[in-house]
């Protein structure tokens, strides 16, 4: 485990990104339809990276994401777990969409599945998935499902970290990123401690990075959450993790 606490020290800003040829793509699920977002990479693609959103839906909140990995040189598809059109607003409405895939398990992996289907139609290199809050943990979800084929890791961005009774990781499981808040109150450090004693007992690869002072989502631009040097320093990490699982480098 690389476990770091990062102080306030002054980090980059992030870059300005390009325009990028992303669309929204309707897809269907089980007979339900779905509203993705697809942003092929700009120039030789690197691999694919399937992002999943927060509570809120899939916004341009994750559509941004797409641009940014894409200007980068991955092709990216954000997948839709609530459904087209449906993108809850209050807090109530959020929760009970999250809570819908929470007590259905099963159907919050063949949403997963069904939007890494659709993002092979983009491309079929290796894939590295990451989100954000719920997406985090509808990532962690999906790595135990072990049902995710030519993923190369997984990566959770301030995301849920608890594992539900009668799950547990396969031993082939790809290697994790945990990005965390270290004043995070909604998913506290004994989380990420138990998830590390988890992930540790099952002699998985992981690395866990902690961000001194960044609450529960401060990767979230313009909220009151957001914090630059910890989301610019996740972001390095992500990059750094993208090179490592899919490039090699």
């Amino acid at each position: 485990m690389r476990l770091a606490v990062l102080g306030l020290a002054f980090g980059a800003a992030l870059l300005p990104v390009a325009a990028v040829a992303g669309e929204t793509v309707v897809y269907t699920v089980e007979g339900g339809n779905y509203e993705g977002y697809s942003a092929p990479a700009k120039g030789t693609s690197k691999g694919l990276v399937l992002i999943i959103h927060d509570w809120d839906g899939l916004t341009e909140y994750e559509e941004k994401r797409a641009e940014m990995l894409a200007e980068m040189g991955y092709d990216a598809f954000a997948v839709d777990l609530f459904g087209q059109g449906n993108r809850p607003e209050t807090t109530d409405a959020k929760r009970a969409e999250t809570g819908k895939l929470y007590s259905d398990r099963e159907a919050m992996r063949s949403r997963l599945l069904g939007g890494l289907a659709e993002a092979r139609k983009l491309s079929s290199a290796p894939a590295v998935v990451m989100g954000y809050c719920f997406g985090g943990a509808a990532t962690l979800e999906m790595a135990r499902s072990g049902q995710a084929k030519g993923v190369a890791g997984y990566a959770t961005f301030h995301g849920g970290l608890s594992t539900p009774e009668g799950q547990s990781y396969p031993a082939d499981t790809p290697p994790l990123l945990i990005a965390h808040g270290g004043a995070d109150s909604a998913i506290t450090m004994d989380d990420v401690a138990a998830l590390s004693k988890e992930l540790e007992a099952a002699g998985l690869t992981y690395e866990i990075e902690v961000y001194s002072g960044a609450p529960h989502a401060f990767t979230v631009f313009g909220s009151q959450a957001y914090r630059e040097v910890a989301d610019q320093q996740s972001w390095d990490a992500f990059q750094d993790f993208l090179g490592t699982t899919l490039t090699g480098s």
